[in-house]
């Protein structure tokens, strides 16, 4: 895990937070929306996390007129063998792009539902077990909203994180200019660190990291005070708390821990909890966000022993 980290900060450069949270994600067996504006490299950690891995890698363009067929696949009728054939889809693989995800009308986002949660498809009543494991990292423009659809709450709920990406240091930014061109960031130049298998094993392990009572009642604490908030309208949800404590564990071995802290619940707290919030409208007014909902409720509770 460490080399897959090292490898993909050689890639992406000024993320290198974002990074490790990517690869606890995946560690963790849970999903993540990117948001930041174009050129960031979004779909680049996507493609670098897949060629490194040596996983199968699909990337779906989300656009308005797009059916839930087109990602889950479709059932068509085969001339030469005289009888219908299921075609799967391209949610059939190990890491799914899923590019501009709010481009697309909530039909063909709730296509992966069931994808993203039970890792599995059903194609015209035949239910399909997806490759093991399966990742999703979607994108999203902050910026333009012209022509997006906002991603309903049940399907933001299905999100292990939202990660912001945000504009490289200068110094990095540079860096980025010296090695662009060289085919250091080319699919062809990247040699796999680890394997498929690898990443199963280490996720089995991460399960086994010790979580002690007074570290589960903190996160139980965080999640039920976003509910009591007057300024936010729908709070966490459980499954807001089992992202937390399962997020916190794999940000604990990825650290080279085999028990989880308060400091790793404090920082996977903001990318677990900031999507799962429902603003009360004249919060949003006043210009207050999920992430300061979340500053607020880990101020505000005290820290176990």
């Amino acid at each position: 895990m460490d080399r897959l980290i090292e490898a993909m900060e050689r890639t992406i450069f000024g993320q290198r937070t974002n990074v490790r949270l990517v690869v606890a994600a995946m560690l963790a067996g849970g999903h993540v929306l990117l948001e930041g504006v174009p050129g960031l490299g979004k779909t680049k950690l996507a493609r670098t996390l897949a060629a490194l891995t040596d996983g199968s890698y699909r990337r779906v363009q989300f656009t308005p007129d797009m059916m839930p067929s087109d990602i889950t696949g479709n059932v068509i009728y085969n001339l030469q063998e005289n009888r219908y054939v299921a075609v799967e889809g391209p949610v059939f693989c190990n890491i799914l792009l899923a590019d501009e995800i709010n481009r697309t009308g909530p039909k063909t986002q709730s296509a992966l539902l069931e994808a993203m949660e039970e890792r599995q498809v059903t194609i015209q009543g035949e239910t399909r077990a997806l490759p093991s494991p399966f990742f999703v990292v979607a994108t999203q423009n902050p910026v333009e909203y012209e022509g997006t659809y906002p991603l309903p709450e049940a399907q933001l709920d299905r999100f292990l994180f939202k990660l912001t990406l945000d504009y490289p240091a200068e110094t990095q930014e540079i860096e980025v200019y010296k090695t662009h061109g060289l085919g250091a960031s080319g699919n062809g130049a990247i040699e796999p660190v680890c394997s498929l298998a690898d990443v199963l094993a280490h996720r089995e392990k991460m399960s086994r990291v010790t979580v002690e009572d007074g570290i589960v009642e903190y996160i139980a604490h965080i999640v039920r005070r976003t509910r009591d908030d007057k300024k936010v309208l729908l709070g966490a949800s459980p499954r807001a708390g089992l992202a937390m404590l399962n997020a916190s564990k794999a940000w604990a071995y990825l650290d080279g821990r085999d028990y989880a802290t308060p400091d790793d619940v404090k920082l996977v707290a903001r990318p677990a909890l900031r999507h799962r919030l429902l603003l009360a409208p004249q919060a949003e007014l006043e210009g207050v966000t999920s992430d300061v909902i979340v500053e607020e409720t880990l101020a505000g509770i005290p820290v176990p022993r």
